[in-house]
């Protein structure tokens, strides 16, 4: 098992793998995303007394990427952590790849920047190196949701320009709403962060995003182990036979074996735990090679389509629409 022991030749693994970044000022050229490193740290659902020790354990274990967000209500402890793992670790804050999210209440063509800077002087960073649109849901003063994405796009188009984040993504868009954003846009989105894991592969969807150059971040990476989700069918992903029998074959966890599937596909993939181990276990996924006879037998779990967040019905939004599992068929299906 890739656990605690190989912490630091990981972190070895990983700065040979993805390089160290170079820092920049904010008026300097923009990163390249092959400066992002692929094996990033989750942090949504983070929360309790250890909040701040798990961000710095991870950066001490060799993460170089945090993943935040507005609505995880966590954003100042997730600072802390991130303070008190460049202090233990020797690092500088170029020497992270930092994450967040614009949450739906901040949409519009003016409001894109008051959600930044709340974001940035809670996380004391300075700077992103990426900012998502969230969702494209726009929240109304009471409470009502509509499809809104051009005009805050537009807005975070000048927060890139300012230097406040150095590049900018989009999270949860379906085809159509992508391809309309392009088309209407001189800042083409640089990443589009999804919900991915065997049971949702949308193969055809990562393609989609290879041809318009666009990186692809996979969240929940280890399917429904959140315990936000509904976790009665199909049967967890980490207990899944065929997950258990690769992991036993390759000496890694059934964690590893699905963060290195998610890894071996080009997309990055964001776990989150509270949990020394898991963290240090979770980042083992950089030595854990799967041969391709594992993919093969791992992309028939793909059949079980099934997606755990989906918010489409509580927000009165249509959302994922020609996606796979849209509307929860899977539940037709098992």
């Amino acid at each position: 098992m890739k656990t605690t022991n190989a912490i630091l030749s990981l972190a070895a693994l990983a700065t040979a793998q993805y390089g160290s970044q170079t820092p920049l000022g904010l008026a300097a050229e923009l990163l390249t995303l092959d400066e992002m490193p692929k094996l990033g740290y989750g942090t949504w659902n983070l929360k309790g007394d250890n909040v701040s020790e798990a961000v710095s354990w991870a950066i001490q274990t060799g993460y170089r990427h945090i993943d935040c967000a507005a609505i995880y209500g966590n954003e100042d402890l997730v600072g802390r952590g991130i303070a008190d793992g460049l202090l233990k670790t020797g690092l500088s804050r170029e020497d992270l790849w930092v994450t967040s999210k614009l949450w739906n209440d901040h949409h519009g063509t003016t409001a894109p920047a008051s959600g930044i800077d709340t974001t940035l002087k809670k996380l004391g960073v300075g700077y992103l190196d990426l900012y998502h649109m969230h969702w494209p849901v726009s929240q109304g003063t009471f409470g009502g949701n509509s499809i809104e994405y051009r005009d805050t796009w537009a807005a975070m188009g000048l927060l890139l320009e300012k230097g406040l984040t150095r590049h900018i993504g989009v999270s949860n868009f379906d085809p159509e709403q992508l391809k309309d954003l392009l088309n209407h846009t001189d800042h083409p989105p640089s990443v589009h962060q999804m919900e991915l894991h065997p049971y949702l592969p949308q193969s055809e969807w990562i393609e989609f995003h290879e041809k318009h150059g666009i990186h692809v971040t996979g969240y929940s990476p280890l399917a429904g182990t959140n315990p936000t989700y509904d976790n009665s069918d199909p049967t967890a992903l980490l207990n899944n036979t065929v997950v258990q029998k690769i992991a036993k074959k390759r000496g890694c966890t059934p964690a590893q074996v699905a963060l290195a599937w998610g890894l071996s596909r080009g997309t990055s993939v964001i776990p989150k735990s509270q949990h020394k181990e898991r963290i240090s276990e979770n980042f083992g996924a950089l030595e854990c090679k799967l041969k391709g006879k594992d993919l093969e037998k791992m992309e028939k779990l793909g059949k079980a389509h099934h997606r755990y967040n989906n918010p489409s019905k509580s927000w009165k939004v249509d959302l994922y629409v020609g996606l796979e599992d849209a509307n929860g068929d899977h539940k037709k299906h098992h």
